[in-house]
């Protein structure tokens, strides 16, 4: 390959006699894998301006012997890689390798690429790229991720779902929006994440306990969403996204538009959403639609080559209804919704409109951020973000009040941070950091009601310590974390006379995590994980008390919760058999004392508003442990199968009996079939995929108020390809959910109580770069 190399270059600075003609200029060099530095064969390489492309041969090489003296576009294009375009300038004969992030994980449905031992952390990385995000443009966050190994989905229906990592959820999870932990309503069941995934250029989850340089009541997993790199282009360019869905005759539009000046960098995202009621696979699910509406801002503005800066604002709005058969009006017609084939109030017909039950959500986020590197060796970044968290839910109420919200929280965040890295000649890192978040969260009076959650502020500071050693097989990682709570709580007492009753609360947590990596060989590495972490309470499990739509039902809070506190161990092992097979595992083992969780109480409550279930916030010792596992299969260069799975059981150790809403055991696999070229379309791909879910059985018939649905099996199917229109690129896809229209229930989705789950689903999309 050497000698390939210094053939190339000869042959390109060979004199040509007449080189100062204009279009004479020869372009070579080589496809490689951005992580391995092996060759690519048979990518594609096109130079938009020129309408001239190449194809690269066995060992990488391309050459285009005639191009004209200018600035082009090229676009890199390869089946199993993400399509990437450069800018280059181009005035004399040109040798240049370009990388392409060729990873063949990224074959399954989402294109989900996963790495057990990173270059950087001992914690293991799944991350979702802007490839498969742009594959899923009709989902939430939440169900984009759900079918990575080890995560799950929390519903309310299908517009309303939350993340669970390792069974871990809400409180416990910490999500990051470009780097800020988001501050919302995150504890309810029914409150979704107010993110718009569009806005993102990946999406990272991070297992383990190593998280500690974030601030929050997290007891490991992080999900950070990171925002598109500007590329460094001073032509406009964008993005538009278009996509369809049949089941709910759902749309939407997402637009990014950026340019890269010389010292400022700008762009702008847009999403707008809209569907109508979802149908099961025999009936419409009524009043569940939704719209939404979604801006973010990025600039970045480089003061001089070691200094730069950053502003990001972001809105995410979004109108959201809940099923209308799950708000039920006195006990005896609660006992038969909880048993009936069909919910109450199921209509006939499709419709767009929303009515109560429902939810208004409004999240507004301005971040301005700094980063000062005087030295290779020092880095400073200091971070400023105010985040504004509007909820609204409605109910269905008596003499015509449906319209005022039975619930209005408004909240405002202001978080301060500054960081310091340090990096030691002797391959040691270290970190440390200094935070203050400060939460101020109200009731609006209007609705009429007692709030679900009191009014509260809260003040949180915290200081971290890392440190890290990577040598050429080893990464090791030491950290501690201290943080200090200050809640200052106004609740007002359920008994007559009404009064205001004042909490005051302090907390001191410490919390420390290590970890180790190594790696055997090139195929074969391993890694260790341990981290102590401690949670406070949140306020809903302190004080909630009132009717609430994650539950659907009465949800009441106990004062005199205690803190957790999680010990948490994880083993991953990952390689790869003769480069034919590739095997990732991840074993984890958490044992939390003080664990809280929402429990059924054997209660059936009539209230002015309804009939309701009671549920009521306890503490138990409890484990958790279970494995993740994925194996991809290389049958050949064009057909290649995965399958993953993953196993999770949660315990009350004090109380001897199993955890409630922990996530059913599930199998998922997918067989894909590629062609690099069919036509005039590249990256043509084919590929089918089974997910079968697992009855949950760890569970008693006492703790639930039915027992958990069935097992079920879900057949999917889904086609794409690309292709190149002068100087823009276009992709499109078909994706069939549900194929087979099965009528299932999932036991993480509280609508199960009284409908069916989605039916079959056609989804076709546009994504156009120019």
């Amino acid at each position: 390959m050497f000698n390939k190399y210094i053939c190339l270059i000869i042959l390109l600075s060979l004199p040509v006699g007449l080189l100062a003609q204009t279009c004479e200029v020869k372009v070579g060099g080589r496809i490689q894998d951005g992580s391995s530095s092996e060759p690519i064969a048979y990518a594609n390489v096109f130079f938009k301006e020129a309408l001239q492309g190449a194809v690269s041969d066995e060992e990488g090489f391309f050459e285009l012997p005639l191009l004209c003296r200018g600035t082009y576009h090229v676009v890199v294009s390869h089946i199993g890689c993400q399509t990437k375009e450069f800018y280059l300038s181009v005035y004399q004969d040109t040798v240049m390798v370009f990388e392409l992030d060729h990873n063949s994980q990224l074959l399954d449905e989402l294109a989900i690429s996963s790495t057990l031992i990173s270059e950087t952390t001992t914690q293991e990385l799944v991350t979702m790229d802007a490839h498969a995000i742009s594959q899923n443009t009709d989902k939430n966050i939440a169900n984009m991720l759900d079918n990575l190994a080890g995560v799950s989905t929390l519903k309310n229906g299908n517009n309303i779902a939350k993340p669970i990592v390792n069974g871990l959820y809400g409180n416990r999870l910490i999500l990051l929006n470009n780097g800020v932990a988001q501050s919302g309503q995150q504890w309810g069941a029914d409150h979704s994440p107010e993110i718009d995934p569009l806005a993102a250029d990946k999406i990272t989850v991070i297992k383990g306990v190593g998280a500690l340089e974030y601030q929050g009541s997290n007891l490991g997993s992080v999900i950070l969403v990171t925002p598109h790199k500007i590329d460094n282009e001073p032509h406009l360019h964008g993005k538009a996204r278009y996509f369809f869905e049949s089941n709910g005759l759902g749309n939407g539009l997402n637009i990014r538009l950026q340019q890269h000046l010389e010292k400022l960098a700008w762009s702008v995202v847009g999403t707008a959403k809209k569907k109508g009621d979802s149908r099961a696979s025999d009936y419409y699910l009524t009043n569940t639609g939704s719209s939404e509406g979604d801006l973010a801002l990025q600039l970045e503005y480089a003061h001089n080559p070691l200094w730069k800066s950053e502003v990001y604002i972001s809105s995410f709005n979004a109108r959201l209804g809940v099923l209308r058969g799950a708000h039920i009006g006195n006990l005896t017609d609660l006992e038969e919704a909880l048993t009936r084939e069909k919910p109450f109030y199921t209509q006939d017909q499709f419709s767009y409109q929303i009515t109560s039950p429902s939810q208004n959500v409004n999240h507004h986020l301005l971040k301005l951020h700094t980063k000062f590197v005087p030295h290779e060796d020092h880095q400073f970044d200091l971070t400023y973000a105010t985040q504004w968290d509007i909820r609204k839910e409605f109910d269905v109420r008596r003499g015509g009040r449906s319209d005022i919200a039975a619930l209005d929280l408004n909240q405002m965040t202001q978080f301060v941070e500054g960081k310091y890295k340090r990096y030691f000649s002797n391959d040691w890192e270290l970190a440390s950091g200094m935070q203050f978040n400060r939460i101020d969260n109200v009731n609006s009076t209007s609705t009429g009601i007692l709030p679900l959650i009191p009014d509260y502020i809260s003040f949180e500071t915290g200081i971290f310590v890392l440190a890290s050693k990577k040598t050429d097989q080893m990464t090791f990682e030491l950290g501690g974390r201290y943080d200090y709570l200050d809640q200052r709580v106004a609740a007002i007492s359920i008994s007559l006379p009404r009064e205001i009753l004042r909490y005051y609360n302090h907390f001191n947590n410490l919390s420390a995590a290590s970890g180790f990596s190594y790696s055997f060989s090139k195929f074969l590495n391993a890694s260790y994980n341990l981290g102590l972490v401690s949670r406070n309470p949140a306020i809903n499990e302190l004080y909630s008390n009132g009717l609430h739509q994650g539950v659907s039902g009465i949800e009441e809070g106990d004062p005199n919760l205690k803190r957790e506190q999680s010990l948490k161990n994880t083993f991953s092992l990952g390689g790869s058999l003769n480069q034919k097979i590739l095997f990732e595992l991840l074993y984890y083992d958490q044992r939390i004392e003080n664990y809280i969780f929402l429990n059924p109480q054997d209660e059936l409550r009539a209230t002015i508003r309804g009939s309701f279930p009671v549920f009521k916030y306890t503490q138990a010792t409890a484990r958790i442990f279970g494995f993740d596992v994925t194996s991809t299969f290389l049958i050949s260069d064009q057909l290649n199968m995965v399958l993953r799975s993953s196993f999770l059981k949660g315990t009350d150790i004090q109380n001897e009996r199993p955890l409630i809403y922990m996530p059913s055991n599930n199998l998922f696999s997918t067989v894909n079939y590629q062609m690099p070229q069919v036509g005039n379309w590249e990256q043509v791909e084919f590929q089918i995929s089974s997910k079968y879910v697992f009855e949950q059985k760890n569970i008693l018939p006492s703790q639930d108020f039915t027992r958990p649905p069935e097992g079920y099996h879900l057949v999917g199917l889904k086609i794409s390809g690309e292709r190149q229109l002068k100087n823009n690129r276009l992709n499109i896809f078909l994706r069939i959910d549900n194929l087979l229209n099965v009528a299932y229930r999932d036991y993480l989705n509280r609508q199960r109580y009284f409908a069916d789950d989605l039916g079959i689903n056609f989804v076709t999309g546009v994504n156009l770069n120019f």
